[in-house]
């Protein structure tokens, strides 16, 4: 059995680590970002062997796209969130659960002012679109989240700023996928989560 669910999203509440910044005699240090994390909620315990990440997605370091230029990766961040939210737990069996990043990219386009005494502006879209397959001898099903953030910011924003803007960008992104992909999982995947006895029809 096949099915298939895609979402965009286009907002999100914040949640995550925050950037903190340290002090040292006086003055501040550049500021650091950390690396996000799930292990705070619950894995989700697939009736699995094993659980397979992949990636196809290949950045190409080249604008428009600038996902090379964040804090903090999304093709990393995915692969976490896949490593701490997933449990495989049936080691007996022959089904296999493939996590598939297919998208992780952020572009920049130039918008030029629309008044004569405005600033031109950057815009940023980041996109997020993973597969979560379970596959065996005789059959298969599926379920895939595609989540999107926009963020607009003036032309001249200093570095600094850019990368605290693009950190938040990453934790709102992030709590639209886990908030998505954990729903889409036990809608469309649930006969294959540990202790959900629940039947859904199509």
């Amino acid at each position: 059995m096949k099915s298939f669910c895609k979402i965009l999203c286009a907002c999100a509440v914040v949640f995550g680590l925050n950037a903190c910044a340290s002090m040292n005699n006086d003055e501040a240090t550049p500021e650091r970002f950390s690396d996000l994390h799930f292990d705070n909620k619950a894995p989700i315990q697939l009736q699995v062997k094993k659980i397979d990440v992949k990636s196809e997605f290949t950045p190409s370091f080249t604008r428009p796209n600038v996902e090379h230029l964040f804090p903090i990766s999304i093709e990393k961040t995915a692969k976490t969130w896949a490593g701490e939210r997933l449990e495989a737990v049936d080691f007996a069996s022959d089904r296999v659960a493939e996590f598939i990043i297919q998208d992780a990219s952020v572009t920049e386009r130039e918008e030029k002012a629309e008044q004569l005494l405005q600033k031109d502006r950057l815009k940023y879209h980041a996109t997020l679109k993973v597969i979560l397959r379970v596959v065996d001898s005789k059959s298969s099903a599926q379920t895939s989240v595609e989540a999107y953030r926009e963020l607009t910011m003036p032309i001249d924003t200093a570095i600094d700023d850019k990368e605290k803007h693009w950190n938040e960008m990453v934790i709102k992104l992030f709590s639209a996928f886990d908030e998505h992909m954990s729903l889409n999982t036990q809608k469309y995947l649930n006969m294959y989560i540990k202790g959900d006895n629940t039947i859904t029809t199509y």
